[in-house]
């Protein structure tokens, strides 16, 4: 259980921050820039939800809030016994990734099949869903650098690259189901 009733501490005015297992590190620390850029991503799909509506306003809910059990994920360093635990971590787990790969597939048996790559662009929705799908690679490409030092959650980078797709395959479904794509003409500015 969370309870909030102080927002701030001053424990991080020196520059660091607790991580979920109670280690003090820099806020630059590359594990805080990971979990940072989840948050980063959950903000930016809360500006994308004011476009959305439904069903796909209904997986976008739950995009959220799988991204905060991501970064309550990587905020708590993998230990080898995590069921050992006190308070065994939240992990994102393979149902999760799964998941938006079904998601990903019925919003894709609606679309016609790319033959130019897309710009960001067309709806609002589509626009942000873009953004967010950008953010979603820094995002992985931070935890891929972290796995290189660190032990993390493998499941974690398999969300965020999913994820990643999700957004694609979404931004298109928002455009009329690719009708009002915004098509990239290779050298058209020349």
């Amino acid at each position: 259980m969370v309870v909030l009733n102080k927002i701030y501490t001053k424990t991080g005015d020196a520059g660091e921050t607790a991580l979920g297992n109670g280690v003090r590190v820099a806020k630059h620390d590359l594990r805080v820039t990971a979990y940072g850029t989840a948050d980063e991503l959950n903000a930016n799909l809360g500006v994308a939800r004011l476009h959305s509506s439904g069903d796909m306003d209904c997986m976008l809910s739950r995009i959220q809030n799988d991204l905060f059990d991501l970064g309550a994920d990587l905020c708590r360093p993998a230990m080898e016994r995590d069921t050992e635990a006190e308070h065994p971590p939240l992990r994102i787990i393979l149902a999760q990734v799964t998941r938006l790969e079904s998601e990903i597939d019925g919003m894709n048996a609606n679309l016609e099949t790319l033959r130019s790559f897309i710009l960001p662009g067309g709806s609002p929705l589509s626009t942000h869903l873009h953004t967010c799908r950008t953010i979603a690679r820094r995002a992985e490409r931070l935890c891929v650098e972290l796995a290189t030092m660190e032990t993390i959650n493998p499941e974690a980078v398999k969300y965020l690259n999913r994820l990643s797709d999700w957004f694609f395959v979404a931004a298109r479904t928002a455009n009329n189901n690719g009708k009002n794509d915004v098509l990239w003409v290779p050298g058209a500015n020349r």
